[in-house]
């Protein structure tokens, strides 16, 4: 690992502007994904602004919802009496996520931004349009197992690795930032970017923006919640499928539903079609496979990763026939 410069800052402000004034900085705080990253020579920065001692840790619950602070540690979160009891999908998500030591140092603000597992990208000797623009992307005609089959373009198909995004995506969270220009919030639907011509942009993060929270409403149709992930080996493993997914049951008819994947895309991935399938319908296990298929309707499998549009619609369907208590 190349050396680099250690500024510790105490201040979300200060820690902002740590960021804009030193050239080639970057946030640290659990430093699970990002030094892996410098290590591998994925990343290069020339100083870390160690956020570790900012009051931005807590978690707050409220008539309005939860309030999650953004260096609040994976198992803490996991953990919270309110997470487990309102919205199980999200603790589920979290637990389902890394080893316990990584949970014990990984933030939620640090997940949301870890980037793709894609063994090009991790590779420094690999082209890769994510890490070097313009490059190439060999997982196009490569070995592309892992990776996505929506949301890719010519330039890049990896997925998306955070199973905690996915979670808050299914509810509706909102991302909390700090930057130069102050405060602003973005919907976790536009958070993370997909390819398209600029693969390397993963985020609509500005230079030198710090996520300071993320904010979950409180519905009581977060109570019907659940998270499945399909994995290669039963832990410390990321997703090749998974489904979040929040229901509301009028009788045996779907007043409302909440869908999000991971594993399939490049980014947590959101279906409104597959949702309208299902919304207002009852729920049976023939609604769920036309969901499904829905969902899968525009992908674009490769030589490698097409079992997962068959694997994604079993999901759907072990996931919401439990939910829904069709079995």
């Amino acid at each position: 690992m190349r050396a680099f410069g250690y500024i510790p800052v105490r201040e979300p402000a200060e820690a902002v502007r740590a960021v804009r004034r030193a050239p080639g900085a970057a946030f640290i705080a659990g430093g699970t994904d990002l030094l892996n990253l410098m290590r591998d020579g994925a990343q290069r920065h020339e100083h870390l602004v160690d956020i570790n001692r900012l009051d931005l840790a807590s978690i707050t619950d409220s008539t309005r919802g939860l309030r999650i602070g953004g260096l609040a540690r994976m198992r803490q979160v996991a953990e919270h009496r309110s997470v487990r009891e309102n919205f199980p999908v999200l603790a589920e998500a979290l637990e389902a996520s890394a080893s316990p030591q990584v949970r014990n140092m990984a933030t939620i603000g640090g997940n949301l931004l870890q980037r793709t597992r894609c063994g090009y990208f991790r590779d420094a000797a690999s082209p890769c349009n994510k890490r070097t623009p313009g490059s190439g992307c060999p997982a196009l005609e490569g070995w592309n197992r892992g990776h996505a089959v929506l949301g890719g373009s010519e330039h890049c198909i990896a997925v998306h690795p955070s199973d905690l995004a996915v979670a808050l995506l299914a509810l509706d969270a909102v991302v909390h930032l700090l930057g130069p220009d102050g405060p602003r919030h973005v919907p976790m639907d536009g958070f993370h970017l997909r390819p398209g011509q600029a693969p390397h942009v993963d985020t609509v993060l500005r230079p030198a923006e710090l996520i300071t929270a993320v904010e979950v409403p409180r519905r009581t149709t977060a109570v019907r919640s659940r998270y499945l992930k399909l994995r290669d080996r039963a832990t410390f493993e990321f997703a090749v499928v998974s489904v979040a997914a929040v229901l509301e049951l009028r009788g045996d008819r779907v007043r409302d539903v909440r869908l999000a994947f991971g594993g399939i895309a490049t980014t947590p991935w959101r279906s409104p079609e597959a949702e309208a399938v299902l919304r207002g319908a009852p729920l049976t296990v023939d609604a769920i496979e036309r969901a499904g298929r829905a969902l899968v309707r525009e992908a674009v499998p490769r030589r490698h990763n097409g079992f997962k549009v068959a694997l994604v619609q079993r999901a759907l369907v072990e996931l919401l026939s439990g939910l829904g208590g069709l079995r």
